[in-house]
Formats: structure tokens, sequence, C-alpha cells
């Protein structure tokens, strides 16, 4: 009886009663999705083992990397300086980001079915987005960092002083996390009962949105609003300041003192053109060849290539990091 009232609920809604294998009758009239299948970064059973081995490796190399940083910045005397303080937290919300995607998506190269749970698919989502948009402004925050400290360096202590650096670190997670319930909310307020297939290895807004069969309007626009927001404050702040940081290095008359100026913010020079190249060639490139391909190219890199290679640049451009290293190997008790 109950599968009949199920079928004929699908049909007047012009679907088939195979669509709906993990979903339930509310409010007597549709269906509600309350599991999602993940597609994963490939299809191909021959791949999903050698995958599994490639990003069991990447992840490995990623918390490896980011555990050092936040110990060496936390326990070393040397390196207790706003800059470290903040790529210390960088470090966290780059081990943070990888952690909420990279576990599920190793199990579900393992297993058969790749589902996630309705809970279970909107706790990740919320974890992506605080950790994403955390990451965006604390760019942000690093780059001013270096702008202070190459432009005003008498006033530095003063500018960005341990108050200072906690404030802005305090309100950058604020700022993240209230993003990220106003928009996972608004993604999650919509109605799923047609498929439950994300094309993705991660649950995304994007391929979340495309399954719902309610109107998209409203959390499209807060997406677009938020997204665009985050990222022109960002890169304004970013290029401004590096703008600047160019113009006082070039007024500087010796070589070397040249030399130092730049080796102080080459390193976030360099996580920030990976950062910001990524994203500039996924939301730059035209619509005609844009892709559901290139959406998981590109956040393969925000969420597992780019939080295992920051450590990587930090500490082989950064002489600090490289002595730290040094002296906590030759003696890991003096820390």
């Amino acid at each position: 009886m109950q599968k009949l009232y199920m079928l004929n609920v699908c049909n007047l809604m012009r679907l088939e009663i195979h669509d709906f294998p993990n979903c339930y009758v509310a409010h007597g009239n549709f269906t509600q999705v309350t599991e999602f299948i993940l597609t994963g970064v490939s299809e191909h059973p021959d791949l999903q083992i050698p995958l599994f081995f490639l990003f069991l490796v990447i992840y490995g190399l990623t918390v490896t990397g980011n555990l050092s940083i936040i110990t060496l910045t936390s326990m070393d005397s040397h390196l207790q300086t706003p800059m470290y303080f903040f790529l210390r937290h960088l470090a966290i919300i780059n081990l943070g980001n990888s952690t909420v995607i990279a576990p599920k998506m190793l199990i579900n190269f393992l297993v058969k079915k790749q589902t996630t749970s309705y809970y279970e698919c909107a706790t990740q989502l919320g974890g992506f987005l605080v950790f994403i948009v955390a990451e965006v402004l604390l760019l942000a925050v690093m780059a001013y960092d270096c702008y202070v400290a190459i432009c005003n360096p008498l006033l530095y202590m003063v500018v960005v002083s341990q108050r200072i650096c906690l404030l802005l670190v305090s309100l950058t997670y604020f700022y993240s996390f209230c993003t990220s319930i106003v928009t996972s909310s608004s993604v999650f307020s919509m109605t799923y009962c047609s498929s439950n297939v994300i094309n993705h290895f991660y649950s995304d807004t994007v391929p979340l949105l495309a399954l719902s069969c309610s109107d998209t309007s409203v959390p499209e626009a807060v997406i677009y609003i938020s997204a665009s927001t985050n990222l022109v404050f960002s890169i304004i702040t970013v290029v401004a300041s590096y703008f600047n940081i160019v113009l006082s290095i070039l007024k500087i008359r010796s070589s070397e003192g040249r030399k130092r100026a730049f080796s102080t913010c080459a390193s976030h020079i360099t996580a920030v053109s990976v950062f910001y190249g990524t994203l500039l060639c996924m939301y730059l490139q035209p619509q005609a060849n844009h892709s559901m391909g290139a959406d998981k190219m590109a956040s393969m890199f925000y969420t597992l290539v780019i939080p295992m290679l920051n450590p990587m640049i930090y500490s082989l451009r950064n002489k600090d990091m490289k002595a730290a290293l040094k002296r906590f190997i030759r003696n890991p008790c003096c820390f």
C-alpha cells in the first residue's frame, strides 16, 4: 500500500520510482531525499585504488606539513611574531579544509556505494565554507601584514600589535562561520525531491542546487553576493598591498636591502599566486568551456593540493622556518 502511494506521488511529479531509493514522504505530497550519492573524482572502477593511494599521500603530506608549521610557530621563541602568528592560523585553516573533504573522499574510493546522509552532507558543506572563506580573508590579512612590515617598519609593532592580530584572526573566523551558516542554510532550505546523485567528490553548493526541485534564485543570489564580495575585498586588499610594497622596494637603494625586503613576503606572494591563479582560471574561462570536470579540478586545488603546497612554500622559501626546523630536529626538548 505504501509503495503504491509512493508510485502515485512520483507519477504526479512525472518522475520514476527508481529515482527515489533513499527518500520519504513529507507533507503528504512530495518525496524528500534523505541520502545523497557522490560520483567521486572518477567513475572508472579501475582508477579507484590508484586514486585512493594518490590522495592518501597528498592528505598525509598535508597533515604532516601543516602540523609541523603549527608546532614550530607555536613553540619556537624565534617565531613569535605577527607574520608567523598569521602563518600558524593559515596552517590551521588549510588542515581543517583538507580534513573536511579528504577522509570521506578516501573512504568512498574503497566502497561500492558512495553515499552521504542529508545531515552529513550539510555538515561537510558548512565546514568547507568556514575554512575556504577564512582562507580568502586571512590571505588579505597576511598581505596587509607584509605591507606594514615593509612600508611602515617603525610602526609595525604598534599597527600590528598582539591585540590587533588576535582581533583580525577572531573576526576572520567569526565572519567565515556566519557566512557558512547563512549560505549552507539557504542551500539546504531548498527541497530535494528528484535525483540524489551529486556530480562531485564532496558536498558543494553548485551540484547541490542543480538537484533541487524548488526555486533556487534566493540561495544562488546569496552565494553569488557572498562569494563576489569576499573575493573582491580580498583581491583588492592583496593587490593594493603588494602594489605599495613594490613601490617601496624600488625606492630602496641597496640591492641587498631590496633582496631582504622581497624575501620577507616572497612566500606569501607565491601562495597567493597559486590560490588566486586557480580561482581566476576557473571563473574567467568562457561559459561554453565551463564544465563539471573543470569544477572538480579546481576544487581539488582548493581542498587538497593548495593545503599540501602551502607548508612547502613557506618552509622551503623561509630561512627562519628552516632554521627552526633544524633546531627542533637537533634538540626537540628545547621546545
